[in-house]
């Protein structure tokens, strides 16, 4: 029994709106508290060790409280946590962060991924003078207001699957920032390519996450990307990629793996070696917004009290120096073993379910076709019931997983945390298709 993380969530409840400041911790009847963690495991307040496959919304590469990571801040701790000066330590990340890429022509540190993309969001409008953006349906891009129209559309709401409508996400939304985001459907290039030419003079830029997580960790296709970066180059909008997640794929991010580079990049999460952290990355044309010439104003504005503070700065540098090439492909090789062990949970359980995913990252569905795109992810009551169970399930089973059944891989894991995963998939995927067919679940194990 939980009465340690029950008595914290109660006097949570008395001070915090709703108990806690990330809606993502929340789980029935409480959050879990945690106490410790080191490595690839956590440990919660009532002594309870579980392998750590969330790692913090895919923010730790390298798990936690890594050697040379705690070392670096500490060493940072000693000489001051922040200045109203500039240090020589958000120099040299900046130099190593432009060498991974060769997009990152001049970049920019910010305290967030949803910062850095609503800083691309106003570079683009700054650079091009248009006020419009288009993003594609479903996609999460941080709590900006106009990256989150159509971020959870329903049945009820969504439009046409070719032409989705502009949806709010937050209740007050103003219609004019609805009015200036157009909603493209995923990996169909022609239907996209329609929309954008509706509005060939109004949008400043395409905004695209290589592959969304909340459209099922599904990739996006060469020829979809190539359609947006051919358009964008045809009618003066920039092509912004918000890779805040999935920089982790490959040296200088999941981008490397298409022909088409960006204008401007959005990076986060793993940056800031689990401090916060945000960056926007790209071309010297388009950076060029933030720069001062001839003593005038710069075309966008832009500073923060905690922007390249030099203890992100210290760890995100050790971290991302311990993430070479090598590394990278050592964790996509776990993450391709991942997914394989996966799906042979799936077929032991004989359960309607399926897998998808690449490098590093995995997200478990509970129905057999994976989805392509937003809608066919869209979970049925049953199906949302039943993902529910898939994850307490895991919890319950020693391991932490995204409430959306996706797991994120960090380097100090090997084959025996993927063998325990495994395991536990398995068992937590018979008490889900019990559920899903209408059955009594089994009962579960408790944690090692």
């Amino acid at each position: 029994m939980s009465h340690r993380s029950a008595e914290l969530f109660r006097q949570a409840q008395q001070y915090i709106a709703g108990g806690v400041s990330r809606n993502t911790l929340l789980r029935e009847p409480h959050p879990l508290y945690v106490e410790s963690g080191s490595g690839c495991r956590v440990v919660d307040v009532e002594g309870v060790e579980r392998i750590d496959f969330a790692n913090n919304m895919a923010s730790l590469i390298h798990g936690h409280a890594h050697p040379a990571i705690v070392a670096a801040v500490t060493a940072q701790v000693k000489r001051g946590t922040a200045f109203t000066m500039a240090t020589e330590v958000e120099v040299e990340y900046a130099r190593h962060l432009c060498g991974r890429s060769a997009s990152f022509e001049k970049l920019r540190f910010v305290n967030s991924g949803t910062e850095a993309v609503m800083v691309a969001l106003k570079a683009a409008r700054a650079l091009t003078g248009r006020a419009r953006l288009a993003k594609v349906e479903g996609t999460y891009h941080g709590t900006y207001d106009y990256a989150e129209v159509s971020q959870a559309p329903s049945p009820q709401s969504w439009g046409d699957p070719r032409r989705p409508a502009s949806v709010p996400l937050a209740a007050g939304t103003p219609q004019a920032v609805l009015r200036d985001v157009v909603v493209l459907p995923f990996n169909d290039p022609e239907a996209a390519v329609a929309t954008l030419n509706e509005h060939r003079d109004e949008i400043g830029c395409v905004l695209l996450d290589p592959m969304p997580h909340r459209l099922g960790l599904v990739p996006a296709d060469d020829s979809f990307v190539q359609a947006l970066r051919d358009w964008t180059q045809e009618n003066g909008a920039l092509l912004v990629i918000d890779e805040v997640i999935t920089l982790r794929t490959e040296v200088g991010g999941m981008q490397m793996r298409y022909a088409a580079n960006p204008d401007l990049t959005a990076m986060g999460k793993i940056i800031g070696g689990g401090l916060p952290v945000g960056a926007l990355a790209g071309s010297d044309e388009a950076m060029a917004v933030f720069t001062s010439e001839g003593g005038a104003q710069p075309r966008l504005p832009h500073s923060g009290t905690f922007s390249a503070n030099p203890l992100t700065m210290a760890a995100g540098l050790a971290a991302m120096r311990l993430f070479d090439a090598a590394a990278i492909e050592r964790l996509n090789r776990l993450g391709r073993l991942a997914r394989s062990r996966i799906e042979e949970a799936i077929s032991v359980a004989d359960a309607p379910a399926s897998v998808t995913g690449t490098g590093s990252m995995f997200r478990v569905h509970l129905r057999s076709t994976p989805p392509r795109d937003y809608r066919s992810s869209f979970p049925s009551p049953r199906e949302a019931e039943a993902l529910k169970l898939f994850v307490d399930g895991l919890y319950d089973a020693g391991i932490v997983m995204i409430h959306t059944g996706t797991g994120i891989l960090s380097t100090p894991m090997g084959e025996a945390e993927i063998d325990r995963l495994a395991e536990a998939v398995l068992t937590s995927l018979r008490k889900a298709k019990a559920r899903l067919l209408g059955q009594a679940p089994p009962a579960l194990s408790s944690p090692r």
